[in-house]
């Protein structure tokens, strides 16, 4: 049993009455047939259709229940912070992702040495306006985030236990684990997935999930660039708005010395504005700059992730369960 692969598998579940039941008896079959040491962990998300009460008949199965909707987000935070096993893969509740393909993400992980696995749903098969979003989203997220991967809209992903260790998630940022991820250290895979047809249930995609998820996108990019440096960028405007207010004041001078009224000289105006400005930014990131060495310093999450530790040359490290 040692020798086996130990995963836990997580599935945000909302009103996916219809898809529970096949889901279930799907991911079952593929970690049988693959023989796998495993759980299956549902999360109802304050299903109203009936979702916990059919999955309640479920075995095995773990349930975890949310009071209301919190969002898939927090769903699936909470089942990664039940999971027991090295692995953890996550997927949706619609049927739309295939359990088929776990066993070959997991293939590659061990192969390559990755800490995660993404799942590239290369034929979708979805609405047109869903593919048209989603090709846009992952078109600024290539120039916002620049995590390397195709597709982080896909749920189907296989982690290594660890990369959760001190990470929260929250809003719409169960998109962006890998960009987080690979700010730390993680390293990133992709693998090619299947893509189904919803046969059952609605939809759950909407213009308010691709708002919040842009809004979150941005979350990650200033994570990226200015997480433990925000004077770096609130400094390096305030000192730019200083410098304009240098030049301003510079012209403003030079119209005062000609005769020029102070009072009707929207130039002067300027200059106070761009010095008031300039003063407060720089002033803010001071304050950031503080707050974020004393966020780190009462907090066991670190800006960085150890891949490896050695004792007397030998390597100690969580591994995937493969002996």
């Amino acid at each position: 049993m040692n020798n086996k692969i130990k995963i836990s598998i997580v599935v945000p579940i909302y009103n996916e009455v219809e898809n529970v039941h096949k889901l279930h008896a799907e991911i079952n079959e593929v970690c049988i047939k693959a023989g796998y040491i495993y759980e299956i962990i549902f999360v109802d998300d304050g299903s109203t259709d009936g979702s916990f009460e059919a999955c309640k008949v479920l075995t095995p199965l773990t349930l975890v229940r949310l009071r209301r909707n919190f969002g898939q987000t927090a769903a699936m935070d909470a089942g990664i912070k039940k999971a027991q096993y090295p692995l953890i893969a996550t997927m949706d509740g619609d049927g739309q992702n295939d359990p088929v393909d776990i066993p070959k993400m997991i293939e590659h992980m061990i192969d390559n040495d990755f800490d995660v696995i993404s799942g590239w749903r290369k034929n979708r098969k979805d609405t047109f306006f869903k593919r048209f979003t989603s090709r846009g989203a992952n078109l600024l997220r290539s120039i916002i985030v620049k995590d390397n991967i195709h597709d982080s809209g896909c749920s189907l992903k296989v982690y290594k236990k660890e990369c959760f260790d001190n990470l929260n998630l929250y809003g719409e940022m169960h998109r962006f684990i890998p960009a987080l991820l690979k700010i730390k250290g993680f390293t990133i895979g992709e693998v090619i997935v299947n893509h189904r047809p919803r046969i059952a249930g609605k939809t759950k995609y909407n213009w308010k999930r691709t708002f919040k998820g842009f809004i979150d996108m941005i979350s990650v990019w200033f994570w990226h660039k200015y997480a433990v440096r925000p004077l770096h960028l609130l400094g390096g405007i305030g000192i730019l708005m200083l410098f304009l207010a240098g030049i301003s004041g510079i012209w403003t001078t030079i119209n005062f010395i000609r005769g020029q009224s102070l009072t009707d000289d929207f130039q002067a105006f300027l200059t106070l504005a761009f010095l008031m400005a300039g003063l407060f930014l720089f002033v803010c990131g001071l304050i950031s700059d503080v707050l974020t060495k004393i966020y780190y310093d009462t907090r066991v999450d670190m800006p960085y992730a150890v891949k490896d530790v050695l004792i007397d040359g030998e390597q100690s490290r969580n591994d995937l369960g493969v002996k």
